[in-house]
């Protein structure tokens, strides 16, 4: 196996299967080898349990890692497809050797340890239960690669194949992920993470969310100007045309985050991809924009329940990011943020008490309200009427097969929203949702 001579794909002689592997194949005798032998078996049949692969085992963990690996040759490939120049004959000569690599067969190590195991995880079967999977739809893409991979005829159509697949689904976390999180970690343990995606001397990782709510815009009953108003920008930003930051807010439990999951799912096979941050983040804005500003895709940076009280600064990281820094923002982010509040940093009447101590109280209201400003679409989520609200509970009680009088229905509706909180969509759904789980 000549995984030493790997170019555009050196990291991969750092992985611990891989390396395993090769000594394996290169003779190691009975007394060390057989720990190798069950220490990549371990690995495979791990892989396998978190990621819910299945096929061969072997196949599936080679195309892991070409799905995952940045380089020169697959984030080109991610924006333009099949690229020209001399790269390819690099990219090439790598999948020359990633062919013998798949043509290798694993099952010729049983007979030379006198073992079985590699024979079973040749065509592995896995408990395909959704609630254990890391990313079904990820897991279907890799696996239906392997397969295809596997068929090759020779280094050029298994190149094409890789090709293809950077170009339609991206690469690394970027490209397989829909949302991400920001979280601190140490430099150490970002080289694990991110192996050599690694970006040297940066702490801030974004972490893909594996586990996606499944909403849509049409889930949503109700809410039609918002949702219109949210679309058209939405769409203008992924299709490359001028779009704005984004405010929603409202009433509590009126959809707002709903509206940002339902736009993510709508919109992600366009290139859309959302990072989630919290308030005691923003320092980090900077970071995480370096970080993606030069990717194929276009990210939506998400902050939820954004609001802040009279003493909390970090709005004026955000200020300065959304506008008003010597940067340029790139086009490929935008903010979009959901809130109670219209006006997102608190003032009080009392602050009126502090008008004698302030010499400049005007400059002091403007610099708590030039926030919202900043907004170039607002858009207001408000309660429901009793009419809206029992036109949402009728529909979800329809789509949910609940077959109740309507009289007897919109009577216990009315009666579940004065103790659960008053009219919203979130009590309509909570009042349908336990007529689902305890009455029907």
């Amino acid at each position: 196996m000549r995984v030493d001579e790997l170019v555009l794909y050196r990291h991969f002689k750092h992985e611990e299967i891989l390396k395993n592997m090769v000594a394996l194949t290169e003779g190691k005798k009975k007394d060390s080898g057989i720990i190798l032998y069950y220490d990549v078996l371990h690995g495979l049949v791990e892989l396998a349990g978190s990621h819910g692969y299945q096929g061969n085992l072997w196949h599936t963990y080679l195309t892991y890692l070409l799905a995952n690996n940045e380089n020169a040759y697959s984030m080109a490939c991610e924006i333009r497809g099949s690229v020209s120049g001399s790269i390819n004959q690099v990219a090439l000569h790598d999948f020359e050797i990633f062919k013998e690599l798949f043509d290798y067969d694993i099952t010729t190590l049983d007979e030379d340890y006198g073992e079985k195991g590699m024979a079973l995880i040749s065509d592995y079967v896995n408990e395909d239960s959704e609630n254990r999977l890391f990313n079904k739809r990820i897991r279907d893409r890799i696996c239906s690669l392997a397969k295809q991979l596997k068929d090759a005829k020779n280094a050029e159509e298994f190149g094409q194949m890789v090709t293809k697949f950077y170009q339609e689904y991206g690469v690394g976390k970027f490209g397989l992920h829909k949302a991400f999180r920001v979280e601190h970690l140490s430099h150490e343990e970002v080289e694990i993470e991110d192996g050599n995606n690694a970006m040297t001397g940066r702490n801030v990782y974004i972490r893909p969310i594996t586990n996606i709510p499944h909403v849509y815009l049409d889930d949503l009953v109700g809410y039609e100007d918002a949702k219109k108003k949210l679309i058209e920008n939405t769409e203008a930003f992924v299709n490359g045309r001028k779009a704005n930051n984004c405010l929603l807010y409202g009433d509590a439990g009126t959809g707002k985050s709903s509206s940002v999951k339902g736009i993510l799912n709508a919109y992600y096979d366009k290139g859309l991809r959302i990072i989630e941050m919290y308030k005691h983040q923003f320092k980090d804005l900077n970071e995480v924009i370096t970080q993606i500003k030069n990717r194929h895709y276009k990210f939506i940076i998400y902050l939820d329940d954004l609001s802040f009280e009279d003493f909390e600064v970090e709005y004026k990281y955000l200020k300065a990011v959304i506008e008003g820094g010597l940067e340029k923002k790139p086009d490929n982010v935008l903010i979009y943020a959901t809130s109670n509040r219209r006006h997102i940093v608190r003032e009080k009447f009392s602050d009126k008490e502090d008008r004698e101590d302030d010499l400049h109280r005007n400059d002091t209201v403007q610099e708590k309200l030039s926030l919202v400003s900043r907004f170039g679409v607002t858009i207001f989520f408000r309660s429901p009427g009793k009419t809206e609200y029992e036109k949402i509970v009728t529909e979800l009680a329809k789509r949910n097969g609940i077959t109740m009088p309507e009289e007897e229905l919109l009577l216990r509706a009315n009666q579940w929203e004065m103790y659960h909180g008053g009219r919203s969509g979130r009590t309509a759904t909570q009042f349908i949702d336990y007529l689902c789980g305890v009455e029907v």
